[in-house]
């Protein structure tokens, strides 16, 4: 709502690729877009503009942050499997993502809003905003999303740029994913959650309710690491290794090519960029890719693994049920910004990958 209030109503969309950008970075796509989807409502509301117009900005920015930036869980998976450096793939998250969410949400959405009127459902019309009272600054939430992918940030650099020393290993302890991130929660917890006069049993029921959604992504990476370790065991890795090395394609095409595949094929992105991530990490291996490389391989994969969202992917059906709109128009809409995402991000990508 702050930067809603910061943009002003003219330069709404913006907004609301930022807010979404920023939103999904502590929260899972689907979460993300439930807890704002009233304020589309709202805003659709009060202007008579399409959903559209204010839905596909906002579901831009989550699907690039949830796809491309640490430390939600696809990305995660991949660095970890091709042994890219997590502070790099921030680094380049963001630089490939500002420019995908900004082309495939406000600027899209204004084109095809202009030929789709999706009105508000009529089950939410009637339904009246709860006030916001009492709630956590601007400032603090910024500073709690943004603590965990500085530091990480800044333990990466610190690898290259400090000399050997108590201090470089300090920051290099400190800039650890599971360390950024345990500080980030702890904090939570006292500022969002003891601060705002929640008990310690109301803390932890949080918590615990915070960790169900979790469950589903572990089982997944886990059979997807195991996945990558029958590909290397039975050599066929190896195989597609040579293949792909003695083939014109460019590694971060191939990798694209393989996420994209296995996306419209069985649906899920996480699952196309474990695999994925598995059948390339022996290329890159092979290839003795630098670390900037990797870093752009794994957002090359989240690309790949992010477009041509269709009928098997759950966030088709969840973006379809909230808009409430046919699946004609959730192919337009939806798949269409799906696939934006995907290629300019490949595209962005190739770049880097000249000057790096």
């Amino acid at each position: 709502l702050t930067i809603k209030q910061k943009f002003g109503e003219k330069n709404s969309q913006w907004a609301l690729v930022i807010t979404g950008f920023l939103v999904a970075i502590p929260v899972f796509f689907e979460v993300g877009l439930i807890i704002l989807m009233p304020l589309i409502y709202s805003m659709a509301q009060k202007t008579g503009k399409s959903l559209i117009y204010y839905g596909i900005p906002l579901a831009a920015g989550l699907a690039v942050t949830h796809a491309f930036i640490p430390p939600t869980p696809g990305p995660v998976a991949v660095a970890s499997i091709l042994n890219a450096d997590i502070g790099l793939v921030i680094l380049f998250g963001f630089i490939v993502g500002v420019p995908c969410a900004c082309i495939a949400g406000p600027i899209y959405a204004s084109y095809i809003a202009k030929k789709i009127q999706v009105p508000v459902p009529e089950h939410i019309r009637n339904i009246e905003a709860r006030p916001v009272e009492a709630l956590p600054s601007f400032s603090l939430v910024a500073a709690l999303l943004f603590f965990p992918l500085v530091v990480i940030l800044v333990g990466s650099i610190a690898k290259f740029v400090l000399a050997d020393g108590i201090v470089k290993q300090v920051f290099i302890f400190v800039g650890h994913p599971f360390i950024a991130l345990t500080i980030a929660t702890l904090a939570c917890f006292k500022w969002l959650g003891i601060n705002q006069g929640l008990s310690a049993d109301q803390v932890r029921n949080v918590a615990s309710k915070g960790l169900e959604p979790v469950a589903l992504v572990i089982l997944v990476t886990g059979a997807g690491g195991m996945f990558k370790q029958v590909l290397i065991d039975s050599g066929a890795g190896q195989a597609f290794a040579d293949v792909v090395a003695l083939s014109p394609l460019p590694p971060l095409m191939a990798g694209f090519l393989i996420a994209i595949s296995v996306r419209i094929i069985q649906g899920s992105a996480t699952v196309a960029m474990l695999t994925a991530a598995g059948l390339m990490a022996p290329v890159v291996n092979a290839l003795s890719l630098s670390p900037s490389l990797l870093a752009l391989m794994t957002i090359s994969i989240a690309a790949g693994a992010t477009a041509m969202s269709h009928v098997n992917d759950t966030g088709f059906w969840i973006i379809n049920r909230y808009f409430d709109i046919s699946v004609k128009t959730t192919l337009i809409s939806w798949t269409c910004m799906a696939t934006i995402i995907g290629v300019v991000g490949l595209m962005l990508t190739l770049l880097l990958a000249m000057f790096v």
